[in-house]
C-alpha cells in the first residue's frame, strides 16, 4: 500500500496559506480611540494576547487541511497481469560425488563445485521474473527436484537442499536429459530451454545422451550444455586416521559428448572453470533466451479526503464559534 497526492500541483497554495498567515501575525491589531483607553491596559489579562490568535491558528489549520483535500490524497495499489506466455527451463543439475571437488571459490574461500553451482543458480532464477522454472537433479538416477513452476520462492528453497550424492555417486546424462525432456514435453510455451550441467562423463543409466537429446530435440526443445571444472586433478578433501587431508584427483569431463548434446539440440556448449565463469554463462544464457513481456496494471485506490475535509469544517466551525462567543471582540 502506498500513498500520494492525485493533484500535486495543488500543493503550492500553501504557500498562500504561509503568507496569510503572516500577514494576519504582522498586520497592525484592530483598535479603538478613546481619551482613557490607556487605563483598560491595566485591566487586560497577560495571556489575553495568546487567546486572541487562536481563532487564527485553527483559520490556518483548516485551510492548510482544504489544500490538502484539494489535492485529494488516496492510498493506492498496483495489481500486475503477465500476459506473456514466458520461457519453460528445466535446469538439470549433476550431484554425483565429483562434485565435491574443491576448485570453486566464493568469497575467496576455496568452496565445492555444487555449492558455486547453487549460488549462480540462485542468482539465475532470480532474475527470471516471468518464467517458469523446473529442476532436475542427477547421479546415478535422475529424478525432479521441482516441476516446473512460477514460485521462486519454492525453487530457491529446493536449490539450497541440493547435497552432494542426493541421487547417488555415479553420472546419468542421459536420464537427466530424459527426466528434463517429459517435463517440458505437453507444456505450451513460446521457448522451452533445458540446461544440463555437469563435471563427469556418462556411466549409468540405461539411455545414453546423444539418444536422450534426439528425443528432447524433438520435443522442440533447446538444449544448452555447461562443463564443470578446472583443468587438470582436482582438489578434494578426503579423512583418514590422522584428519582431514587435501588429495588430488582427475575428473572425467567428457566434453565431446555434452558438444553433442548442444549440437542435436540446437543450443551451445560451455565450459566453467571457476565461479565467475560460471556466473558469467548464465548471463549468456540469460540474455539470449528473453520473450517479449507483456505486462497490464491495475491501479486501485482509495480516497483519503474526508480524513482532511471532516477535521477542516470542525475546525472552521469551532472558530465561528469561539469568535462569536468567549473570543469575540470590538470592533
Amino acid at each position: 500500500m502506498m500513498f500520494r497526492f492525485a493533484y500535486p500541483v495543488l500543493l503550492v497554495l500553501l504557500t498562500g496559506v504561509v503568507g496569510y498567515l503572516l500577514f494576519e501575525i504582522l498586520k497592525k491589531p484592530a483598535a479603538i480611540t478613546h481619551s482613557m483607553a490607556s487605563r483598560l491596559v491595566e485591566l487586560a489579562n497577560k495571556g489575553s494576547a495568546i487567546w486572541q490568535r487562536i481563532p487564527l491558528v485553527l483559520r490556518a489549520l483548516c485551510l492548510i487541511l482544504l489544500v490538502l483535500t484539494a489535492a485529494r490524497p488516496q492510498f493506492y495499489n498496483v495489481s500486475r497481469e503477465i500476459r506473456s506466455p514466458g520461457v519453460d527451463i528445466v535446469m538439470c543439475i549433476d550431484t554425483s560425488g565429483s562434485m565435491q571437488a574443491l576448485d570453486f571459490q566464493l568469497n575467496d574461500e576455496p568452496v565445492d563445485r555444487l555449492t558455486a553451482v547453487k549460488k549462480v543458480v540462485t542468482d539465475f532464477i532470480r532474475k527470471r521474473e516471468v518464467d517458469r522454472i523446473g529442476l532436475v537433479v542427477f547421479g546415478e538416477a535422475a529424478f525432479t527436484q521441482a516441476p516446473l513452476t512460477l514460485d521462486k520462492g519454492l525453487l530457491l528453497g529446493l536449490v539450497e537442499k541440493m547435497t552432494i550424492g542426493m541421487a547417488g555417486d555415479r553420472t546419468a546424462v542421459g536420464s537427466a536429459l530424459a527426466i528434463g525432456g517429459k517435463r517440458l514435453k505437453d507444456l505450451k510455451a513460446e521457448s522451452k530451454i533445458l540446461i544440463l550441467l555437469t563435471d563427469g562423463r556418462h556411466n549409468a543409466g540405461d539411455l545414453t545422451p546423444q539418444q536422450a537429446a534426439e528425443a528432447v530435440q524433438a520435443l522442440g526443445v533447446k538444449i544448452y550444455t555447461i562443463g564443470v571444472g578446472g583443468k587438470g586433478p582436482a582438489p578434494f578433501r578426503v579423512k583418514s586416521l590422522i584428519g582431514t587431508r587435501i588429495v588430488r584427483r582427475k575428473v572425467d569431463l567428457d566434453e565431446g559428448t555434452l558438444k553433442k548434446i548442444a549440437g542435436i539440440g540446437g543450443g551451445k556448449y560451455f565450459r566453467a572453470t571457476d565461479t565467475k565463469g560460471l556466473a558469467e554463462i548464465y548471463d549468456i544464457i540469460d540474455r539470449a533466451e528473453k520473450t517479449e513481456i507483456k505486462v497490464k496494471e491495475f491501479f486501485h485506490f482509495r480516497e483519503l479526503y474526508p480524513y482532511f475535509l471532516i477535521p477542516a469544517l470542525i475546525l472552521f466551525g469551532l472558530e465561528i464559534l469561539l469568535k462569536s462567543t468567549i473570543l469575540r471582540t470590538v470592533p
